[in-house]
């Protein structure tokens, strides 16, 4: 750099004057201490002789010019007797160059090493340039505006840790000069300025470059801030909500420990203290480790610690503190659990810092450095001052921990869908309002929708209940069959009247079973199992050597749960558990789709398959947006779905432990209906008596028979609409040769009458078949006859 002003973009240029400070000197020569006199005209006799220090100059080879004499001048600023301890410089301001400095800071940025290049931090380059322009209002039109910000340095000390340092300017020598291209500025400009701080355009407008010249120097005092900064970054990092997502989280978090602590090895760990279990838990966050509990999940307490750091840490709530973890591993002979896990760790030293509130544990802080030392109890009181931030942000991680298991409980158990929410959330605000306003009962309102469509769908196993008759009966009967062989044996050797009375008993039981199995016929012969085999088998049987091994092998069989044999009805159940969950999921999948057409109401059923309610209308949306081509889209979309979770049931049927058939139905009712929230089953119902004939027909309406014959109207492989008004057939019609054209039903289209229900009369169903894709092969369709050949070849 030649001249000061080299690349320099400023509202003034830069000239390095003495000016001010002669002045200065001026008045202290006609002081009346000889020594201030004597000293002050030693100043001026030096000035005198060198003119240009006074009048200002931007040529940096000036400087070196009058080396000397400028040291002169600066003594009283810079004593010698302080040099070694303040950190302190002369420069020119709005720029790097420092052209004197005391021994401490030249000692500083020496440490930092020979690439190191001195900038101030945190200051925009447009912020220079505003900076600039605010001084010059300042100066010279004596309009202050506050435009101060903390200024600070970021160096490197020697063991590369990096240190904050913050400067104050002294500008008592400055002094800033319009020159002829300074526009000059009235009240209206200075108001035109403040409500555009970001438009730099209008700044260098108002106060184009180097249109003032800024003459003098600045006296930079500058301070040590490493450990308040590192505080400060430390509340900072754990205050914002979002920060510990990011993955630099706790990168940065380690960081500013080792600065405040000026450790550069340092690392940080963390676990959480469960009370009910007495036990320290990892945080559920991959980048936050625990050196406590190393690769574990979970470690009691009471076998992770000695008796005395239990004491210290669970009990007392102080930092506990090892300085030297080989020394103490040695005296503890390896006894020290706490000891063991860091040696093993390659840890030399480290702090244990329990986070509590009210004398409740909640937390453990976890300091470690591989140097020994390091860390011990004396550098552990440092922690005090960021424990306030760590407490604050540990109750707010349990908070949202908290929040999250309950919104999981929720959703899995009690959920309240998307679309419905805003009601019971603003019910909520006015129940808290009410309370708030100190309403002795408030009351939660009733939240109900009115004008809405509804729409119903099943998927059902046919035969369900004569399928785990089935099972059942296969089960008891072997069960029957394994303890009638054990009871023969036992007779054959102890003609005992009870045994022959068990084995009438049991062969009551297989009759009863296999002519007239009823309701209560599981239940009877479950406690004839309980009550009497199970006791004679286990006290009196077992002891005798040469049935012993029948009945063990016989209990082993027996469910541990259940005591009976589970074996036909587990495939039953499991079958029935994997088409809901299959059904399910890919229900759950195409409602997503389903609500970015238009939001509606969905809920879902497990039952022996999945049921599906849907409601759709203005008053769940709460906007004036519907239409009825969004009702019609909801029913072309249902019949869609209900087409591939047919498809998608065949072709996992190999999946399944025993072979079931499925049908699939859907109920049309075309006039809107009001539904409210029953907060006691927790769930949505139809409101009032006309809407109920909906929920009767719903419940009925697939155990009804074909009018005038005993066939059900559901049938296996064909998709079932029941409907009641012309005007339902007719739309209906239009969907069905639609996917007719997209090869999801078939031609075999019926026009049905139902039986009568109770209550219910003049209800009528479309029946059509559904075609099937194999998964191997998308372009060939099957009906549902063709589908069962492939799946048994």
């Amino acid at each position: 750099m030649i001249d000061l002003n080299d690349n320099i973009n400023l509202p003034f240029s830069l000239q390095i004057s003495f000016n001010k400070l002669i002045e200065r000197y001026e008045e202290l020569a006609k002081n009346e201490d000889p020594f201030i006199e004597a000293k002050a005209n030693r100043i001026l006799k030096i000035q005198a002789a060198n003119p240009i220090l006074k009048e200002g100059f931007s040529k940096v080879s000036v400087l070196k010019e009058h080396e000397k004499d400028i040291e002169i001048l600066l003594q009283d600023s810079f004593s010698e007797i302080l040099s070694l301890n303040e950190i302190k410089t002369a420069s020119v301001p709005y720029h790097n160059f420092i052209f004197n400095a005391s021994k401490r800071f030249e000692s500083i940025i020496e440490s930092a090493g020979p690439d190191f290049e001195l900038v101030i931090k945190n200051m925009p380059e447009n912020d220079w340039y505003i900076l600039g322009c605010t001084i010059i209002m300042s100066f010279c039109y004596n309009y202050n505006t506050n435009f101060k910000r903390p200024l600070y340095y970021e160096i490197p000390d020697a063991n590369g840790i990096l240190r904050i340092y913050k400067i104050t300017y002294n500008a008592d020598f400055m002094e800033i000069i319009a020159t002829d291209r300074a526009p000059k500025l009235t009240q209206d400009d200075f108001d035109q300025l403040l409500d555009n701080f970001d438009n730099i355009d209008l700044w260098k407008e108002k106060f184009p470059p180097n249109s003032y010249i800024s003459k003098g120097f600045v006296i930079s005092n500058i301070f040590d801030v490493t450990e308040d900064q590192a505080i400060s970054n430390i509340k900072t990092t754990l205050i914002g909500n979002n920060k510990r997502k990011d993955e630099s989280f706790m990168v940065d978090f380690k960081k500013v420990f080792r600065s405040l602590l000026s450790i550069t090895d340092l690392d940080v760990g963390f676990s959480i203290y469960n009370k009910e279990e007495n036990t320290l838990m990892k945080v559920h966050d991959s980048s936050i480790s625990s050196y406590l509990l190393k690769a574990q999940e979970a470690f009691k307490c009471e076998n992770l610690f000695c008796h005395y750091s239990y004491e210290k840490i669970l009990k007392e709530k102080t930092n506990f503190a090892i300085s030297d973890v080989d020394k103490s591993f040695n005296l503890s002979e390896g006894a020290s659990p706490q000891v063991s896990v860091l040696k093993e760790q390659g840890i030399k030293s480290a702090i244990f810092a329990p986070i509590a509130e009210n004398g409740e544990l909640l937390a453990v802080l976890e300091l470690v450095s591989r140097t020994p030392k390091a860390l011990n109890s004396i550098n552990s009181n440092k922690l005090a001052d960021v424990m306030p931030f760590i407490l604050s942000a540990v109750k707010r991680s349990k908070r949202d921990e908290e929040n999250l298991i309950q919104a999981i409980i929720q959703r899995e158990c009690t959920s309240i869908h998307p679309s419905v929410k805003w009601k019971f959330e603003r019910a909520a605000r006015q129940f808290m309002q009410e309370e708030f306003d100190g309403v002795s009962n408030p009351t939660f309102n009733k939240i109900s929708f009115e004008k809405v469509y509804p729409l119903f769908g099943q998927i059902d196993v046919k035969g369900s209940s004569d399928a785990r008759n089935n099972a059942t009966q296969k089960d008891l009967s072997l069960q029957l069959k394994m303890v009638e062989r054990i009871i023969k044996t036992v007779y054959k050797t102890e003609k005992l009247p009870i045994f022959e009375q068990l084995l009438f008993q049991i062969g009551a039981y297989e009759k009863a079973l296999k002519l007239d199995f009823k309701v209560d016929s599981e239940q009877r012969v479950t406690q004839f199992f309980k009550n009497e085999i199970e006791p004679l088998f286990k006290f009196q049987l077992k002891s005798k050597t040469y049935i012993k091994e029948d009945i063990e092998d016989y209990f082993s069989k027996i469910d541990g749960d259940l005591n009976v044999i589970y074996y036909y009805r587990k495939n039953y159940d499991d079958t029935i558990s994997l088409i809901n969950k299959n059904m399910s999921s890919l229900l759950d999948k195409k409602q997503i789709e389903a609500q970015a057409m238009y939001p509606h109401f969905f809920e879902r059923y497990k039952t022996d398959g999945v049921e599906h309610n849907m409601y759709i209308g203005e008053s769940i949306t709460k906007e004036d947006s519907f239409s009825a081509i969004y009702l019609y889209n909801l029913r072309l979309w249902q019949l869609q779905v209900m087409c591939k979770m047919e498809n998608v049931f065949y072709n996992k049927q190999h999946e399944y432990p025993i072979a079931l058939d499925v049908a699939s139905m859907v109920l049309v009712f075309n006039q809107p209906l009001s539904i409210r929230f029953r907060t006691d089953e927790k769930h949505f119902d139809v409101d009032g008596t006309y809407n109920a004939r909906y929920e009767v027909v719903k419940k009925r309406v697939d155990k009804a028979n074909i009018k005038g014959t005993s066939e059900r109207i559901t049938a296996k492989g064909k998709l079932t609409i029941v409907y009641s008004q012309k005007e339902d057939e007719m739309e209906y019609l239009q969907y069905i040769h639609f996917l007719q054209s997209k090869h999801q039903l078939g031609d075999d289209v019926e026009i049905l009458e139902l039986e009568d229900l109770q209550g219910v009369t003049g209800l009528k169903a479309l029946r059509v078949n559904i075609l099937y894709q194999n998964d191997s092969n998308k372009k060939e369709f099957y009906t549902y006859d063709d589908l069962m050949q492939a799946i048994k070849a």
